[in-house]
């Protein structure tokens, strides 16, 4: 009886392992060609872009999902991984993995551990600073008029309001005699009727490129992160083949068309990523 408890623990653990492995391929992709923008568009598509994922409620609710996709992808597969070993605690007299596995089936923790690592210091310089950083900047553009240059704030509703016009609270406001002043960090408000004017738009842009130009860390980032890349390829490469074949979809027919796909996607997806950094910081003026 406990044994076939287990059984279904374990089975049920995989299934659970090869379906927030599959959505995770989805918002892989999803992000990929949000970023894919760094590239080839420009900072206000950009940051209209982070602006949506961050505030459209559909989004956001798929966004909690994700993250709980990614914990609870992470504790099972560290559970599955434990299981096995406690399953098998004397090795074989002759044990020959690399005759019978890939590098990827037999890594499959320590790679994950280490995307994991990934995760969380991507999250830190990224997620958290756009969400909690007080000094998060706003967008602005700088225009030439009548031989004069100016710095104008963009605002979601297509709008402009000159940087100077423009103090960081309502007491510096009135200090300073400025027509607005920011509150809650993005919207701008009358100072005089304290009404909402506009709102702003973060500029993850500015932030995502002085973060791979940097100086001093920005070709160490670089490096990491297409190292983290080659790491989430060698993932992906076992994983995404494993789901399927876990949830027993990969019969005669299908699986030399999802072992096909599965190779391209761990191939393709981690390598557009890992040009996103290095374009920014080689080429990128």
């Amino acid at each position: 009886m406990a044994k076939s408890a287990l059984l279904k623990s374990s089975i049920a653990k995989k299934y659970w392992m090869a379906l927030t492995g599959l959505f995770l391929c989805l918002f892989l992709a999803g992000h990929l060609a949000g970023n894919l923008q760094l590239i080839f568009s420009d900072a206000l598509h950009f940051n209209q872009y982070a602006l949506f994922m961050t505030s459209n409620p559909a989004v956001k609710l798929l966004s909690y999902l994700t993250y709980i996709s990614i914990l609870f992808h992470a504790v099972d597969g560290f559970l599955l991984t434990y299981q096995n070993i406690k399953a098998r605690p004397i090795g074989y007299a002759k044990n020959s993995p690399a005759a019978n596995s890939s590098f990827s089936s037999r890594n499959m923790a320590v790679l994950g551990t280490l995307i994991l690592v990934f995760i969380v210091v991507h999250m830190v310089n990224f997620w958290a600073v756009m969400h909690f950083d007080e000094k998060m900047p706003l967008q602005t553009i700088t225009v030439e008029a009548m031989g004069q240059k100016q710095e104008l704030f963009l605002t979601t509703n297509e709008g402009y309001i000159p940087v100077p016009q423009v103090a960081k609270n309502f007491e510096e406001a009135t200090k300073m005699g400025t027509a607005s002043y920011i509150e809650y960090r993005t919207e701008f408000y009358n100072t005089q009727a304290k009404v909402k004017i506009g709102e702003g738009y973060k500029d993850l842009h500015k932030i995502t490129l002085a973060f791979f130009k940097d100086a001093k860390f920005g070709l160490i980032a670089t490096i990491l992160y297409v190292l983290a890349m080659a790491v989430l390829a060698f993932h992906l490469f076992h994983g995404f083949q494993s789901a399927f074949q876990t949830l027993g979809l990969n019969n005669s027919n299908w699986t030399p068309k999802i072992k096909l796909f599965g190779t391209a996607f761990a191939i393709i997806v981690p390598i557009l990523f890992a040009i996103i950094p290095v374009y920014i910081h080689f080429f990128l003026k």
